[in-house]
């Protein structure tokens, strides 16, 4: 991380989060104190229409999360807070959508990234577990998706994962 203040950390933690754990930003935006486990590095996520699951979060999102954990402190409430324009911790104030999709372009405009969409982040989630060969079916519940045919609608993996997955068949000729 190059932006050591308290919103460098901040947004690193959301960041982290959301692609570890497939979120919307809606879904970073409702997640309290208490939906978190840091024993079993699960999230309880909140998603459309009432619908919750968990998430495991990888070991690089539980350490950027407790980075921010230790900004932010353990008094109940939002995980996320607000940062002011001067940069400090508006306490018990909840980001906003408009927060995380301003931090996820600024960031990525930042990292040189172009044409980058902060759902984007959720297509990588689902086809970066797509490529490392993870079960569709999983995926789906891991993205809160009810239909495996919205995930499938996700995958962007290239002509090369097709062709990879074709080297596993077996054709016992000659």
């Amino acid at each position: 991380m190059d932006d050591p203040r308290p919103i460098g950390t901040r947004d690193a933690a959301v960041i982290a989060v959301m692609y570890s754990g497939g979120l919307r930003r809606e879904e970073v935006t409702k997640l309290d104190l208490e939906d978190y486990d840091e024993t079993n590095r699960k999230l309880l996520i909140h998603g459309k229409r009432s619908k919750e699951r968990a998430a495991y979060l990888a070991e690089g999102a539980v350490i950027a999360l407790n980075d921010w954990m230790k900004i932010r402190g353990n008094e109940p409430g939002p995980v996320f807070l607000e940062v002011n324009k001067g940069g400090n911790l508006v306490e018990g104030k909840r980001i906003t959508t408009q927060a995380i999709y301003y931090l996820l372009k600024s960031r990525a405009k930042r990292a040189g990234v172009d044409n980058f969409s902060p759902h984007d982040i959720r297509r990588t989630f689902v086809s970066d577990l797509l490529d490392a060969g993870v079960d569709i079916a999983t995926v789906a519940r891991m993205a809160g998706h009810s239909s495996v045919n919205t995930t499938a609608r996700y995958d962007r993996r290239p002509e090369q994962a097709k062709q990879r997955a074709a080297m596993l068949l077996n054709i016992p000729y000659g």
